[in-house]
C-alpha cells in the first residue's frame, strides 16, 4: 500500500514538473510576442462542463450536426433544433468560466496578448473578464428573428418553449456540445415552435450554422486582428473547420510564429512551432503566474478560481 502510494505521488510529480515546463515555454513565448493573438476552441470550456465536439485525433463525435440551409427551410428541422436546445440549453447557461478564461482574461489585463478570437459561443470570455473578445460564430445566448431581426435573449425564449412544451420539461437526454441533447425523433411530433414576440416570425439562434458563413463584417475584424498580431497562440482547438485554421495559414504566410495547446492532433499541426498536448486550464494559469510574479510557479500562490466573473 505505501509502495502504491509513492509511485502515485512520484506519477503527479512528474506530472507536475511537466505543466510547468509547458507554463514556462508559453510565458516565454508571450513574453516574446506581447500582440499574440488568442484563438480558443471548445476544448477550453470542457472544464467547464460543456462537452466537445471532437476526439483526440480530430473526428467530430455524433450524429452530423443541424445545417442552416436546412433549419431556415424545414419546420421538422426548427422543431429538432429547439427540442433539443430546450433540454441542452439550461446545462449550458449554468456553466461558469474556469481557470483558463480566467487566465487569459490576466493575460490580457497585463498587457501580454493582443485579442481573443473565439470559436465557442458559449460567452464564457466575456463572463471572466475579457474584454478584446470575437466571437466568430455567434453567442448561443442570443436568439434572433429570421423575419424582422428582432434580437431576444436565450433565456427569454427558454421560458417559452417551457410554457408551450411542459411535456418535455424533465426529458432524459444527454447533454451535448453548444447546448444541445439527444431527444429521440417520436418526441418531437407534437413539439410547438417558439415564435418572435414582435411580428410572429422564425426564430434561429445567433449563432453560425454548419453550411454557413461568419458575417462579412466580423471576418474583417478577425483578419485585421491576426495582421495588427505578432504571433498566433491556439488554445483548446483542433482547427478542423476552416474558419479558424484559415488564421494558422495567415500567420504562417507572414512569418508570425504559432504556438498551440491542445489535447490531441490539429489540423495545423505542422505549422506550428510549439505544440503543447496538455491542459489550458492547468497550463495558462501558471503562464499567468510566470508572467506576473517571475518567479517560479511552484512559488507563486494560486489564481482564485471565482476572480474576475463578471
Amino acid at each position: 500500500m505505501a509502495e502504491a502510494s509513492t509511485i502515485h505521488d512520484h506519477a503527479q510529480e512528474h506530472a507536475h514538473e511537466h505543466e510547468h515546463e509547458h507554463a514556462a515555454r508559453i510565458a516565454d513565448f508571450l513574453e516574446r510576442h506581447p500582440r499574440a493573438l488568442v484563438l480558443t476552441g471548445a476544448g477550453l470550456s470542457t472544464a467547464s462542463g460543456i462537452p466537445d465536439y471532437r476526439d483526440r485525433d480530430g473526428t467530430r463525435r455524433g450524429k452530423p450536426p443541424i445545417h442552416g440551409p436546412d433549419f431556415r427551410k424545414s419546420d421538422f428541422v426548427q422543431r429538432r433544433y429547439w427540442a433539443r436546445s430546450m433540454i441542452g440549453w439550461p446545462v449550458l447557461s449554468r456553466a461558469r468560466p474556469n481557470a483558463g478564461h480566467l487566465a487569459i482574461a490576466g493575460l490580457e489585463g497585463i498587457g501580454r496578448i493582443g485579442s481573443v478570437l473565439t470559436q465557442n459561443v458559449d460567452g464564457l470570455h466575456g463572463q471572466a473578464g475579457s474584454h478584446g473578445v470575437l466571437e466568430l460564430h455567434g453567442n448561443i445566448h442570443t436568439v434572433e428573428c429570421l423575419d424582422c431581426h428582432a434580437l431576444f435573449p436565450r433565456a427569454f425564449i427558454q421560458g417559452q418553449l417551457e410554457d408551450l412544451n411542459p411535456a418535455m420539461l424533465g426529458a432524459n437526454a444527454t447533454p451535448l456540445p453548444d447546448g444541445d441533447a439527444s431527444v429521440e425523433p417520436a418526441e418531437l411530433a407534437d413539439f410547438r415552435l417558439p415564435w418572435c414576440s414582435c411580428c410572429g416570425g422564425t426564430l434561429m439562434p445567433n449563432v453560425v450554422f454548419f453550411g454557413d458563413n461568419v458575417p462579412p463584417a466580423r471576418t474583417a475584424i478577425a483578419l485585421g486582428q491576426m495582421e495588427r498580431a505578432d504571433a498566433l497562440l491556439v488554445v483548446g482547438s483542433s482547427l478542423m473547420v476552416y474558419s479558424g485554421f484559415r488564421f494558422c495559414r495567415m500567420a504562417q504566410a507572414s512569418g508570425k510564429p504559432i504556438a498551440a495547446i491542445n489535447l490531441g492532433r490539429t489540423r495545423a499541426d505542422d505549422l506550428l512551432d510549439i505544440k503543447i498536448e496538455a491542459s489550458s486550464e492547468r497550463v495558462l494559469p501558471l503562464a499567468l503566474q510566470l508572467l506576473t510574479t517571475g518567479r517560479s510557479p511552484s512559488e507563486t500562490p494560486s489564481i482564485p478560481l471565482d476572480g474576475g466573473i463578471l
